[in-house]
């Protein structure tokens, strides 16, 4: 029992340990970035204009090496910066997003050009007869486009011409939402029959190797099928399994934590072409290809897509594509950690407060499991009335180990004490206690959501450390509950435990340990009632001996 019971605490005390390697990992100190300017920013060499059916692009007048003016573009949901070079997002920012709790003037940002983070939207237009590529040069109608209060819809053009051909590309801003629709308008000039297909490829680098231990939240490439709605594509994968697929009502993304950038269909009944590439081993890129669209001479034609560029908030993101909510990735237990989050999100439209969510949570969780926890600490309380008799055949048998392994088994037995029982109390909390912490750092929903007084953020942890402080002292109450390990070693390793924990809790999201701290209360309730209950028992059966 004492042995079993060691093991699992160390279990738990690495799963803790790994845990908190994954917390430095999102949340550690970032190394200083610093920023390119935009006129002299070094995009790399672009030799990923995609392919399909051995259609290349037409040759096209390539951008010029000079300085260029980026086209600031601000929304209620946007500021972005777009860049005549192929009509590429070279900056996304989410001014409804900061970076910091109390930096609202500086809103995250998603997409960039800068030394370490290579990360744009671009697309361009494929046909022999003559379009540009996402290496061609636009001309854009204005500098700076700005969406009024009251206004509903802004549009921002930007136009590319051969003299045959002209291809007015149109990035459409919606009020309130972090979709785009890209349209390529193409007037033919010629005297022929132009066609071709439009891409969007979404291109970023390489995210720097991080050498921690356990498991961290995904970053890289995923791509949908009706066959395999969140199928990922690992950077390391892109060289040597390349993927070259028509899907309809699919969809491509690159992932990070907490927010997503993806090429959806406009006509999810429409075949798309889907495919990755590489450039120099260093960048990256999955797009979709469009179907072929085709302007008479003198005509127009229209080919169009949508770009999705923000969070990872269920809700939408199922709205928005079949699948397209699977990007918040809670794990190997998203079958705990995703009715945990609907219950939260429930109770948080009940209670408006996302830690009373977290405690009616926990409250449930016990009482879902109440009769298992109680079989436990049943167990644990007649190992506790039985001890005195257990040392006494540690010292009657001390020289004779099978001996005293009998005697104990027939102790169990007469006494129905189940040694293994101690373990279900904790068993029940491990899956529940990672499926929590994926819960708190997936969800941008409980991104800087605030509890009460000091607790400003609980996917932050604690400032003060009196949430961890609460959990140590709870968790050694809850040990005065249990008998005392026979062992002196295992003494002083079970009393070590509560000061040990403390410390990795205070780095921990602050609404993890406010469960922990509120499910240690009400385990502590819980034993003390049935150990009191025992007790009772067994003095009134002596008395009526």
């Amino acid at each position: 029992m004492d042995t079993t019971r060691l093991i699992l605490l160390t279990a738990l005390a690495v799963v803790t340990t790994m845990l908190w390697q994954e917390w430095q990992k999102d949340y550690g100190q970032p190394a200083p970035v610093t920023p390119v300017a935009a006129q002299s920013a070094a995009a790399p060499a672009q030799k990923d204009v995609p392919e399909i059916g051995g259609q290349a692009a037409a040759p096209a007048p390539a951008a010029t090496a000079a300085p260029r003016q980026m086209v600031r573009v601000h929304t209620d949901t946007f500021d972005l910066d777009i860049d005549p070079r192929g009509a590429t997002i070279v900056r996304a920012a989410l001014p409804k997003y900061p970076t910091e709790l109390d930096s609202s003037d500086n809103p995250f940002v998603v997409l960039d050009n800068t030394d370490k983070l290579y990360y744009v939207v671009q697309g361009g237009v494929i046909s022999k007869s003559g379009a540009p590529t996402h290496d061609s040069l636009f001309t854009p109608e204005q500098a700076s486009y700005s969406m009024a209060p009251g206004q509903d819809r802004l549009e921002v053009p930007l136009t590319w011409s051969n003299g045959n051909v002209k291809i007015t590309k149109i990035f459409g801003f919606e009020r309130g939402s972090y979709l785009i629709d890209v349209r390529y308008i193409v007037e033919n000039h010629s005297g022929q029959v132009w066609r071709g297909r439009g891409y969007e490829q979404i291109k970023r680098n390489k995210p720097e190797k991080k050498h921690h231990g356990g498991v961290s939240a995904y970053t890289g490439a995923v791509i949908s099928s009706p066959d395999d709605r969140y199928k990922k594509i690992k950077f390391d994968d892109f060289k040597d399994h390349k993927l070259s697929a028509d899907i309809s009502n699919g969809w491509a993304a690159i992932l990070q934590h907490y927010f997503i950038t993806a090429v959806l269909p406009a006509d999810r009944s429409a075949t798309y072409h889907y495919y990755t590439s590489t450039v120099d081993d260093k960048y990256y890129s999955i797009g979709a290809i469009t179907p072929e669209e085709s302007a008479a001479a003198g005509q127009t034609a229209q080919i169009r897509q949508v770009i999705y560029i923000g969070p990872k908030i269920q809700d939408k993101l199922a709205s928005i594509a079949d699948g397209l909510d699977l990007t918040v990735d809670y794990g190997i237990l998203w079958f705990i950690a995703k009715p945990l989050f609907w219950c939260l999100k429930e109770l948080h439209v009940l209670t408006g407060n996302w830690g009373f969510a977290i405690i009616l949570v926990t409250f449930f969780l016990k009482l879902l499991f109440y009769k298992l926890s109680a079989a436990g600490y049943r167990s644990m309380a007649k190992m506790r009335r039985v001890q005195p008799r257990l040392l006494a055949l540690r010292e009657r048998f001390k020289d004779d180990k099978a001996r005293l392994n009998q005697a104990m088994m027939e102790l169990y037995k007469e006494e129905k004490i189940n040694p293994l029982g101690g373990c279900f109390p904790i068993l029940i909390q491990i899956p529940v206690f990672i499926s929590l912490y994926w819960v708190l750092l997936g969800s941008i929903e409980l991104r800087h959501a605030p509890f009460i007084l000091w607790i400003r953020d609980l996917s932050a942890a604690d400032p003060y450390w009196v949430l961890p402080v609460l959990m140590g002292i709870t968790m050694f109450a809850q040990q005065r509950l249990n008998p005392t390990p026979m062992d002196p070693i295992q003494q002083k390793v079970m009393m070590s435990l509560p000061i040990v924990f403390t410390v990795f809790f205070g780095f921990f999201p602050s609404g993890l340990v406010l469960y922990w701290v509120v499910n240690n209360v009400l385990s502590i309730i819980q034993q003390w009632r049935i150990t009191r209950n025992l007790e009772r028992a067994g003095l009134s059966v002596r008395q009526k001996k």
